[in-house]
């Protein structure tokens, strides 16, 4: 790697965790506002999640295409014309998805809402007839849905220079895998393990663990890696390089995947019949490095990560995660704890997928709530705010705290719960949240620990 820098490790830096999806005209006014706050209050990274269109659960580790972009996040006060040379290089530089994607909502729209593989045979296998006759008959609702995206595109390229100006840096996500209803799938088939229908022969999951007996079923469709790693991981450097033209840096869901997944045959009932089965990571990883000289990339290596994954993500120098939530079971050599991080990583308070740091703190047995107060020297009624000054102060990189935490929220404003299919990513950040009380607070807090 040349011992090059990525972009937001070049220095000590802090950050906030807040989804698009929590903040109103987000690609517009919205985001701009929450970009100021930032800068004033010494922060320069924003962390989102993954940014594609999602289904009715509104997950955004569920979405109907990895290339498009969320429409809902779009400020209609400010819509480009769909006209002129803009346009058009638009249409050309999105020629290897958008066509894909306009068509697969179309069909989507005409067949109720089935997936794709309940479809007529013509349209389930993209039979050309099929394809020519679906652009005669419905031009108006493909040329809407690629306008959309345009208007997608300019705004979110609009909002990334706004913020570079302004000295805030752009940490995305990207799913490890894909929603087995997406264009993506229904678009490269032969890039899963799919039988002649379009179903999986083997899904994903991870194993039982201390938290569940029967191991989480996801029911993604696995890739057919022997295949990707023939045609030299086109699938995927197409997903990486869509995204890097939208953010600086990514962090890369389910890290451990790329060591070796768990496969589950399909029809199981749950995770437990499955196994273990190696994946090309150090390959892919090899390749995207080749294309991009240095890998810009975050890996989640959280959960059961064995000897091989953590070796994987040392080889690639990439920065790992660690969360102060899961630091205190009482081990002082837990390696989320401030005191056992390392500089090559980024510390969180909790992720999307935790409850808001106050939330957690009131639902931990008391001896556990000893443990993090001695820890902390700070009582419960300053817990969230002992977390921040904690993470500010560890040696990792990057210190990322959500915004319900900076808020000091309570479980009311959990994002996510894992295991769950109601309730969640519907948190909305209040209305004059952002005062610039809190930014003078956290603007002090960075500068002491050398963030701002």
């Amino acid at each position: 790697m040349g011992g090059e820098v990525l972009p937001v490790f070049d220095r000590r830096r802090s950050g906030v965790l807040l989804h698009l999806s929590s903040l109103d005209a987000a690609l517009g006014r919205g985001g701009r506002a929450f970009i100021d706050w930032l800068a004033t209050a010494g922060f320069s990274v924003w962390q989102f999640l993954p940014l594609g269109p999602t289904g009715a659960a509104r997950s955004p580790y569920w979405v109907r295409s990895d290339f498009a972009g969320n429409t809902e996040f779009i400020d209609s006060a400010e819509r480009p014309s769909a006209e002129g040379e803009p346009y058009r290089a638009f249409l050309e530089d999105s020629r290897s998805w958008l066509e894909d994607y306009a068509a697969f909502e179309v069909l989507s729209g005409l067949h109720g809402g089935q997936p794709w593989w309940q479809w007529p045979a013509e349209y389930r296998d993209r039979e050309s007839a099929a394809l020519e006759r679906l652009h005669r008959e419905h031009a108006h609702e493909l040329s809407r849905l690629r306008m959309e995206q345009f208007v997608f595109a300019s705004q979110w390229q609009a909002l990334r220079s706004y913020a570079h100006a302004r000295g805030v840096r752009l940490l995305g996500d990207v799913p490890f895998y894909v929603a087995p209803d997406s264009a993506e799938v229904w678009t490269h088939r032969a890039q899963f393990q799919l039988d002649a229908a379009g179903l999986p022969r083997a899904v994903a999951g991870v194993p039982p663990d201390y938290f569940s007996q029967f191991g989480q079923l996801w029911g993604n469709p696995l890739y057919d890696w022997s295949r990707m790693r023939k045609d030299g991981f086109q699938f995927w450097r197409a997903r990486v390089r869509c995204q890097l033209e939208r953010v600086d840096v990514l962090r890369i869901d389910h890290f451990r995947a790329l060591s070796a997944h768990w496969a589950v045959p399909a029809g199981a009932p749950d995770a437990r019949g499955g196994s273990w089965q190696r994946t090309p990571g150090r390959a892919l990883l090899k390749a995207l490095q080749e294309e991009l000289t240095v890998l810009p990339f975050v890996a989640e290596d959280l959960g059961f990560i064995t000897p091989d994954v953590e070796a994987l993500r040392r080889r690639f120098r990439l920065p790992g995660m660690r969360v102060l939530q899961f630091g205190f079971d009482g081990d002082p050599y837990n390696p989320h704890l401030p005191h056992m991080h390392r500089h090559n990583s980024v510390v969180y308070t909790g992720t999307h997928d935790n409850d808001t740091s106050a939330g957690w703190f009131a639902s931990l047995d008391r001896e556990t709530q000893r443990r993090v107060e001695s820890y902390l020297a700070a009582d419960a009624r300053v817990i969230p705010e002992a977390l921040i000054r904690a993470a500010c102060a560890s040696v990792a990189a990057l210190a990322v705290v959500p915004l319900q935490d900076l808020l000091e929220l309570g479980a009311e404003a959990r994002l996510n719960t894992p295991g769950t299919t109601h309730g969640n990513w519907s948190w909305r950040m209040p209305q004059d949240a952002l005062t610039p009380e809190i930014a003078q607070r956290y603007a002090a807090l960075n500068r002491l620990y050398a963030r701002s």
